[in-house]
């Protein structure tokens, strides 16, 4: 028999920590080259690509041929100030995203010093030992030491998708092994363990790895291209489209009203500039990464950027209970024996013989090192000498989908036959002892009083066999030898989380693999309803029809087997519900990849769930998936204002370019005057909005509507009304100082100012959605204070320093010009505040019946 590869781990301590950082300096870290990675070069490319730059370097070469030197070296400027902006945020998300793509590199298990370590996938060397167990992706070209029940898929590499057989090798020579077929003994970069455990020496990582060599990709599941992207693009082109028109419409007439082409094409240019909303693909690109950044210090990791818009739309989080709810801290509360006796572990030690016996066996059912909360429990409480180091394990059963029981067999140091230790689901170890009908209700009953109590109950049997093992764990002869009774505590957060998820109108419900008591006493601790869990067995008895009807009467589904939470997640999208589903096992991830938002178990889950979900926890903590929630909400409200600025801004800007040419005044906005207001605008955008703080209210409003558009018709009517009233009130002060007869210079200045100051008083009004001046100034922030304070410096600048009027051609305000560009702001401000109320009513729930 093949000895199982954890019973003499111990013997291998693996590579030094020196060693491994040695070795990963000279060979490189286990990657292969990344094709999405955007290198500085390739960022300025696709920045000298943007039309506003083109826009910029066409106004200086005007300006040069009209012999304005001055004029051309400035504009010159803002097209090298524009390039560094947008280097600076994309290369700030780039960077984000880099240390994302570190964050969900595939982990590893290995011994060094001769201790267990977690790593990472990229950090596994050249002769690093790997522990592997089934739901794991080999992060590298392995061969393996020892091997139990090992199967893999290696569709990845040959296409083939059934899982091949592994064994250990029979020698110490390396030998040269290509992917497919059974019984060879290694395992390969990229393939996953779908059955077993196994110990491997890494032979080969990084490129040089079968995957490496033929140049596949690790990435089996394609990203999707988020609605946002698609609708962004889709209003740049209208608007680009409608600029160009406007542009060549005023180009024109200005060419025929006063008879200066090269005015006119500045003209056109400058009405283009205004009119391009070239920041809404920067402000959705810097948004989308710096959320995922900031979902990840919540230990949210967010694996496709869909997921953030469509986290704020969530109607049900479906959570697994152990380790999620629960601290998956186990520890062994109480017993009970088949004659009716039980043992409190809370009053003391345990000093009856049966009930001793009864620890022992449990703990020969575990692994020899668990990582199992549950088995690490059993080793924590049996009692002291009872190390099974004098046996042998010959063979372990594992749990089946069928059968949730586990059953080890031990040779004892002497003669005889071998000991069978079995521990697992009360009603499977029934089974396997065959117990007649009255013990078996007897053993219910007995479940039934723990679980209610909070238990989760596992039972234990112990048996005898002979030399020849049998295939089957049903063919084993065991005795059943009691209860035990196993305590996993609420997570802090979880009362608290499951609150915030019900004024928020989201649904929450538990689905478990554990005893119906206790899911149910569980669930109504962390504040859920609890009443008749529906188990597995009931759930198969139910038609699509009186499923969907059983899925609004309770919220707690116990027994649950994998593939069962895919028919879950199924009946609930068909009634427009968006699912939240969590999951850790291999067959997880049908259900994860099928929910709206898969969120995967980061601590404990396989790196098969973690791949098919969009949402990795990186502490498996129920109140992180709550935390991502209120998070994708506030990420998607700050959009909406940043999107709301943008459109506002560009109607007043794009105003004062047509309106001195429609009224016979003097041009106001120049190439010039834009492209120092588009400097303004970016930061605004990539800085004030995207951090700032959530709304009051964020979690006390309804999931909004999953077909809510971004630019909808309630954003765009604000953003319309927005601008409007800031066109407004510039308009009327330009028109006040024409009728003044400002000269030209100071006219300019004047209307600049107030419409500068607009834009300020604007940012205030998009910083909240509720009517209220304390909500606009409230929550300072330093990126805020940061850009008023460098337009009030430049404002300055440009009304006290020659140089500054020269190249702006404004002439100098005086103080009662000030206070009115102040009070034109103040009056924007205000006015906005008053209306604010009519287009920012409270949501309404989502339909019922409507999907994504």
């Amino acid at each position: 028999m093949t000895q199982h590869p954890e019973a003499d781990s111990g013997r291998f301590s693996g590579l030094s920590t020196a060693e491994a950082k040695a070795r990963l300096a000279s060979e490189g870290p286990n990657e292969l080259p990344a094709g999405d990675h955007r290198t500085g070069l390739g960022i300025l490319r696709d920045v000298v690509r943007e039309p506003m730059l083109a826009l910029l370097l066409a106004g200086g070469v005007i300006y040069a041929l009209l012999g304005d030197m001055r004029d051309a070296v400035v504009l010159l400027i803002f097209a090298c100030l524009s390039i560094i902006i947008t280097l600076v945020q994309e290369w700030r998300s780039e960077k984000v995203l880099q240390a994302l793509r570190d964050l969900s590199s595939p982990r590893a298990l290995v011994i060094r010093d001769g201790q267990r370590q977690r790593i990472a996938g990229r950090e596994v060397v050249r002769g690093d030992l790997l522990l592997l167990s089934e739901g794991d992706r080999v992060p590298a070209d392995a061969r393996l030491l020892a091997a139990q029940d090992l199967q893999a898929d290696e569709s990845l590499l040959t296409g083939e998708a059934v899982p091949v057989r592994k064994r250990a090798a029979t020698d110490s020579r390396p030998g040269a092994f290509l992917p497919g077929g059974d019984d060879l003994p290694m395992v390969f970069s990229g393939t996953l363990v779908v059955r077993g455990t196994g110990r491997a020496e890494v032979t080969a990582t990084g490129a040089a790895t079968e995957i490496g060599k033929i140049g596949t990709s690790l990435a089996t599941i394609g990203t999707e291209s988020p609605r946002l992207y698609v609708q962004t693009r889709r209003i740049v082109a209208i608007f680009a489209i409608a600029g160009t028109g406007v542009s060549l419409l005023v180009g024109g007439l200005y060419a025929y009203l006063r008879g200066d082409w090269l005015e006119a094409v500045l003209a056109g240019i400058a009405i283009g500039m205004s009119m391009l909303p070239e920041e809404f693909p920067v402000v959705l690109a810097i948004f989308m990464a710096m959320g995922a950044w900031r979902l990840s210090r919540a230990r949210v990791l967010t694996r496709r950027a869909a997921a953030i818009e469509t986290l704020g739309a969530a109607t049900v989080l479906c959570s697994d209970k152990t380790g999620t709810m629960t601290q998956n801290r186990m520890a062994i509360r109480q017993l009970r024996l088949p004659d009716g006796r039980s043992f409190d572990l809370d009053a003391g030690p345990v000093a009856d013989v049966a009930a001793l016996h009864l620890l022992r066996m449990g703990r020969l059912a575990c692994e020899s090192q668990p990582f199992d909360p549950m088995e690490q429990a059993f080793h924590n409480t049996a009692p002291p000498g009872e190390d099974p180091a004098g046996m042998t394990l010959l063979r372990s059963y594992g749990l089946r989908p069928g059968l949730l029981a586990m059953s080890q067999v031990w040779r004892a140091a002497g003669t005889g036959p071998h000991t069978v230790a079995t521990k697992g689901a009360p009603e499977a170890v029934a089974l396997l002892c065959a117990l007649p009908s009255p013990t078996r209700a007897a053993l219910a009953e007995a479940v039934d009083a723990m679980a209610g109590s909070g238990l989760r109950v596992l039972a234990v049997a112990q048996g005898t066999v002979g030399a020849d093992l049998p295939d089957r764990q049903q063919d084993l002869q065991l005795t059943y030898l009691g209860l035990v009774g196993l305590a996993d505590p609420l997570r802090e957060s979880v009362r608290r989380a499951v609150a915030e998820c019900r004024r928020a109108g989201i649904s929450v419900k538990m689905i478990t693999g554990d005893y119906p008591a206790t899911a149910a006493a569980i669930a109504r601790e962390a504040g859920l309803a609890g009443n008749a869990p529906l188990t597995g067995q009931d759930l198969d008895k139910l038609d699509d029809a009186a499923l969907a009807a059983r899925l609004k009467q309770g919220d707690v589904f116990a027994r649950i087997m994998p593939d069962q939470k895919l028919r879950i997640v199924t009946a609930l999208k068909a009634q427009g519900q968006i699912v939240a589903m969590t999951g850790d096992g291999v067959n997880d991830a049908p259900s994860l990849k099928s929910a709206h938002i898969g969120i995967a178990m980061g601590g404990r889950g396989t790196d098969v769930a973690r791949e098919a979900a969009a949402i990795v926890l990186l502490d498996d903590d129920f109140g992180s998936i709550v935390r991502a929630v209120r998070l994708g909400r506030r990420i998607y409200d700050n959009l909406r204002k940043a999107v709301g600025f943008i459109v506002a801004v560009h109607l007043p800007i794009a105003g004062l370019a047509v309106a001195p040419l429609l009224f016979g005044l003097p041009v106001i906005l120049g190439p010039i005057h834009i492209a120092f207001l588009e400097m303004v605008i970016d930061p605004v955008c990539s800085l004030v909005f995207e951090a700032e703080a959530e709304e009051r209210d964020i979690m006390d409003r309804p999931p909004r509507d999953p077909e809510e558009r971004l630019f909808s018709p309630g954003l765009i009517g604000w953003s319309v009304t927005q601008g409007l009233v800031a066109l407004v009130a510039v308009t009327l002060v330009m028109f006040w100082g024409a009728r003044q007869s400002m000269p030209e210079t100071e006219l300019r200045a004047l209307t600049f100012f107030t419409l500068v100051i607009v834009i300020v008083a604007l940012i205030f009004v998009n910083r909240s959605f509720k009517a209220s001046l304390r909500a606009a100034f409230d929550r300072p922030k330093p990126a805020l204070l940061v850009v008023v304070a460098t337009v009030a410096g430049i404002l300055a600048a440009a009304n006290l320093l020659p140089a500054a009027q020269d190249i702006f051609r404004f002439g100098p305000l005086h103080r009662d010009d000030l206070i009115i560009t102040a009070g034109a702001g103040l009056a924007v401000m205000l006015g906005l505040e008053a209306i604010k109320p009519f287009w920012h009513r409270p949501r309404r729930a989502p339909k019922p019946g409507r999907r994504p």
